[in-house]
C-alpha cells in the first residue's frame, strides 16, 4: 500500500471557564481535571502508536495535552503560534449575550457573513484558514511518512478536517469537535483519507 502520513487530530480537553460559554480565542486559559483526564485517555488510546511528532499552538489548553501524550511516548512536544484558536479580538471572554449587549447586531452580522466575518480587532475564520492550513503543511512535510499528533483548537480542528475533505470553508459549521475528541488523517500523494472524526474515548471518573 501507498506510503501516507497520519495525523492524530486532537481537540484539547474540557476549559475551566466551559460553564460561561465564553469565546477563548487568544485568551489562554487553562484545561480542568475533567480536560486532564480526557487528554489523558487519548495519550492511552496512542500508546504504540509509533509517533514522529508532537505539535500543538503555544496557548497552555493544548500545551498541557501535548506534554500528557509525550510523556507515554518519550517526545518533546512543539509548539506552533500559528496553530491558535480563532482570534475574536473584542469579543475574548464574552458569552453570546454579552456579546449581543455589547456590540449590537454583531451576532447577525457575523450569521449573515459567515466564515468571511472579522470580530473587531479579531480575524474571520478565512483567515484562521489562511493561516493553519500552510502551518499544517509545513508539519506534514517535515514528518512525510510518520505519525503526528497535533492538539488544536475547535476552530483550528474543523478547518483542518474541512480541507482533507474538500469542504467549502462554510461547511466547518456542520463539523462537530467536543473536547478531547480524537480525528484521524491519512495524507497519501494526492488524496486524503479521514478515518475518524470526532472519536470519544472513554475516561476515567
Amino acid at each position: 500500500m501507498e506510503t501516507h502520513t497520519r495525523l492524530f487530530l486532537v481537540r484539547h480537553g474540557q476549559v475551566a471557564n466551559f460553564s460561561d460559554g465564553a469565546y477563548n480565542g487568544h485568551n489562554d486559559v487553562d484545561i480542568t481535571g475533567l480536560g486532564i483526564r480526557q487528554m489523558e485517555a487519548v495519550a492511552s488510546r496512542l500508546k504504540g502508536e509509533s509517533l514522529t511528532a508532537i505539535c500543538c499552538s503555544n496557548l497552555i489548553r493544548t500545551k498541557r495535552g501535548a506534554e500528557i501524550i509525550a510523556g507515554n511516548n518519550g517526545l518533546i512536544p512543539e509548539y506552533f503560534p500559528s496553530l491558535r484558536e480563532l482570534n475574536v479580538g473584542l469579543w475574548e471572554g464574552m458569552n453570546l449575550e454579552q456579546v449581543e449587549k455589547r456590540f449590537p447586531g454583531a451576532i447577525d452580522e457575523w450569521r449573515s457573513k459567515g466564515v468571511d466575518y472579522r470580530v473587531p480587532e479579531g480575524e474571520s475564520i478565512r483567515d484562521l484558514a489562511g493561516r493553519v492550513i500552510p502551518a499544517l503543511k509545513k508539519i506534514l512535510d517535515a514528518n512525510n511518512g510518520g505519525n503526528i499528533v497535533l492538539v488544536a483548537h475547535g476552530m483550528v480542528n474543523r478547518v483542518i478536517l474541512a480541507d482533507a475533505m474538500n469542504l467549502e470553508l462554510k461547511n466547518v459549521y456542520s463539523i462537530e469537535q467536543d473536547f478531547g475528541c480524537l480525528n484521524i488523517i491519512d495524507y497519501f500523494s494526492g488524496f486524503t483519507v479521514v478515518k475518524l472524526m470526532n472519536g470519544q474515548l472513554p475516561v476515567r471518573p
